[in-house]
């Protein structure tokens, strides 16, 4: 699976998910100051999941009405990078399946999923 981690995301996860053998595209490293528009589109381009923190693109994707990839939005109650490293490390296996096409908000309690959709359009048109 291929991630983009914006730039909000802790180098902490970062080099976790990259151990576990995911492929993370990190814009710190590499397109630091990028607009939210562009991170968007350079997830759609290359086929990455975005990894958030905050909860702009959830509003970009409605507003510019852009489908994404697939958007995991980190809720997690903690700002510690290698706490919240071991958290995503210890839920991805079971919720990666279903992450493409999605927008995920993870908490410490729940993963809520909803499809990525224009507005006024269902997810098979």
């Amino acid at each position: 699976m291929k991630f983009l981690a914006d730039e909000n995301i802790e180098q902490p996860l970062i080099e976790a998910l990259r151990a576990a053998g995911y492929d993370v595209a990190a814009l710190t490293e590499d397109q630091r100051g990028l607009p939210d528009d562009q991170v968007l589109s350079r997830a759609e381009t290359e086929g990455r999941i975005l990894l958030a923190n905050d909860k702009d693109f959830g509003e970009l994707i409605l507003r510019l009405h852009r489908l994404g990839t697939g958007i995991v939005l980190l809720r997690l109650g903690t700002e510690d990078g290698a706490e919240k490293a071991a958290q995503v490390i210890k839920i991805l296996p079971a919720i990666q399946a279903r992450l493409t096409g999605q927008f995920a908000v993870v908490t410490e309690e729940q993963m809520r999923l909803r499809p990525l959709q224009l507005p006024g359009k269902e997810p098979d048109e």
